[in-house]
């Protein structure tokens, strides 16, 4: 794995294809000028508002586009995926604002845009793109959660996972060379620790997390997982 100097990231393989974990919490694959991200959650606050009658600061929507079309002003990707829990359920979705529905109308123009379906997404939206269970793109397989029987190389997210050392824990991609989970893109996620069983389970010998932020590092998974004490290890307020 090489850390890349044009654009940032760390290169890594999957399959016959090079991608690039970007330190934006995104994925790019050149050959196919494709924008990967995961678990955007948009509309949390709201359903949590709804739901709980808790308040959490109105800007979460805001400040994940701002993210995401910066992402697409640099790299100004023919394709953007967007790999499932977009939305955190339908009502967020009906209740998103025309300022926000106006900006995914921007992005959109003139790129593909592909949402895959997530455990949280309602069904096919009035925001324009496609939307699929799972998509296959130059031999690699897309979809919201990992299967453990896929034999294809695999790229999901679902998990938000983060790692760290010394209790300093940051998103990060998951990766063994053959299957590929991403972190979470959206604002208000929450995570699961890299090495726990429900992520750890799924990857082969050697996998890595990949951790994001200004400096990216590699860490062998082995040394990703927390002694379990009292709730599962690793889950945090928010995890979608």
């Amino acid at each position: 794995m090489n850390v890349g100097a044009d654009i940032g990231g760390v290169e890594l393989g999957l399959g016959s294809a090079q991608l690039r974990a970007l330190a934006e919490r995104a994925l790019w694959w050149p050959a196919q000028s494709l924008l990967v991200v995961s678990d955007l959650h948009l509309g949390k606050a709201e359903r949590h508002a709804r739901r709980s009658g808790g308040l959490l600061p109105p800007y979460e929507a805001d400040e994940t586009l701002n993210r995401l079309e910066e992402l697409a002003g640099r790299l100004s990707p023919a394709h953007i995926l967007c790999l499932g829990d977009s939305f955190d359920d339908a009502e967020a979705v009906r209740a998103l604002p025309d300022t926000v529905r106006l900006r995914f109308a921007r992005l959109m123009a003139g790129r593909r845009w592909t949402w895959i379906l997530g455990n949280h997404d309602p069904g096919p939206v009035d925001l324009g793109g496609v939307h699929r269970d799972e998509v296959r793109i130059g031999g690699l397989l897309f979809r919201h959660i990992a299967q453990a029987a896929e034999t294809a190389p695999e790229i999901s997210g679902h998990y938000h996972p983060k790692a760290g050392l010394r209790g300093l824990r940051r998103p990060a991609f998951v990766t063994d060379g053959q299957r590929l989970i991403l972190p979470a893109f959206g604002t208000y996620t929450g995570g699961l620790d890299a090495g726990d069983p429900a992520i750890a389970g799924l990857m082969g010998p050697g996998a890595r997390a990949l951790l994001t932020g200004r400096t990216m590092a590699a860490l062998p998974l082995t040394a990703c997982a927390r002694p379990r004490s009292g709730p599962p290890t690793g889950w945090t307020r928010g995890f979608g």
